[in-house]
């Protein structure tokens, strides 16, 4: 079996060894070199580790001070981590569709979902290519909304230059499948000195020093043993990426022109890391997305549906009045028909080639 993902952190085993034998283990000075270096990627002055992607995302919420009532609008074709985490800080969720062309957000269904009770538009970074956000940020101003990224799969992504978690507060996810990976882990990125402070403080219980309380905070650290184990990674990232590039690229070129595929597209001023190589089995093809995946595994290439339906299309969320389904019918149609291929940096030349050859045979290409 090809795998669909493949999880190497052997290179992490000597800091993570020096953490262990140095007795200190909790959120220390391998997490601050970890938060550094991060920031360095993100290009902002703060990064704030927390214990996972989802932890990201809530505290950045919570750090807004959103008001009951108060609705964050959001893609509905992401992980569930997206809406639980609005749920969590206690705001409702609202849906905007998204382009099939990058499986993001749509600007133009943003500027139309937007209400008196808006207050935070929160773009997912899906796959690895960043937002329009050429077009999401003119809304934003306009409407004098927050900004939070959930840029749990864009880590190193840029848009015009500008890396994703630039732009508002950025909420990255460590966990395992990740291209950089603390096994569990998350970090938030800002340029806002403030809120970087407010989300220390937050963190770790509420103290600014020890017994020192601001605000009921929350257990939301780091460990440094997490961070040691994603610093070489972050060393690697750009080796990381082209190696995604260079597979996501040989993929493209063997698939072009398969009857009943549709191939993911880098669009113009975007950088995409290809945390998934994501395709469409359309209606015209031979078979259905499911029989594809199906006999996939059958022939040993692994494969992925993310995501089998739009988030909120779930019983724990219908009688919700926190979650305010939407016709999106774009995000609807993209469900049925993602599929995402191997594109992770241990592909070998004649993995590439099994790949493609075995999609073009299944496909009758």
């Amino acid at each position: 079996m090809i795998p669909i993902t493949v999880v190497d952190v052997a290179a992490a085993e000597q800091l993570v060894v020096q953490v262990l034998r140095s007795g200190a283990i909790a959120q220390g000075p391998m997490v601050k070199r970890f938060e550094d270096a991060f920031a360095g990627v993100a290009g902002v002055p703060h990064a704030v580790a927390v214990n996972n992607g989802t932890t990201a995302l809530v505290a950045s919420l919570q750090v807004l001070d959103l008001q009951p009532g108060d609705e964050v609008i959001t893609s509905p074709f992401t992980f569930v981590a997206t809406l639980n985490a609005i749920l969590e800080a206690g705001a409702t969720a609202r849906f905007a569709d998204i382009r099939e062309d990058d499986f993001n957000i749509d600007a133009d269904e943003v500027a139309a979902a937007v209400t008196p009770n808006t207050k935070v538009l929160m773009p997912v970074h899906l796959y690895g290519q960043m937002a329009d956000m050429g077009k999401i940020m003119p809304v934003v101003e306009e409407h004098g909304l927050k900004l939070v990224e959930d840029s749990a799969q864009a880590v190193g992504a840029t848009y015009e230059g500008r890396p994703s978690g630039s732009f508002g507060l950025g909420c990255f996810s460590l966990y395992a499948t990740k291209n950089i990976t603390t096994a569990e882990g998350g970090v938030i990125t800002t340029s806002d000195d403030t809120l970087a402070d407010r989300l220390r403080v937050l963190r770790n219980q509420g103290m600014r020093q020890r017994y020192q309380y601001e605000v009921a905070g929350h257990n939301y650290r780091m460990t440094d043993i997490h961070a040691a184990i994603g610093i070489p990674q972050l060393e690697s990232l750009g080796e990381i990426t082209k190696a995604r590039q260079a597979n996501a690229e040989a993929l493209n070129k063997g698939l072009a022109g398969v009857k009943g595929l549709k191939l993911p597209q880098v669009l113009p001023g975007r950088t995409h890391v290809w945390h998934q190589y994501t395709v469409l089995i359309t209606d015209d093809a031979p078979i259905s997305r499911d029989e594809f995946a199906a006999k996939l595994t059958e022939k040993g290439i692994g494969n992925g549906i993310y995501y089998p339906k739009t988030v909120f299309d779930y019983d724990c969320y219908r009688d919700n009045p926190k979650v305010i389904a939407s016709d999106v019918p774009v995000a609807e149609r993209v469900a049925r028909q993602a599929l995402s291929l191997p594109v992770h940096p241990k592909l070998t030349d004649a993995d590439l080639d099994t790949i493609i050859t075995t999609v073009r045979e299944v496909l009758g290409a």
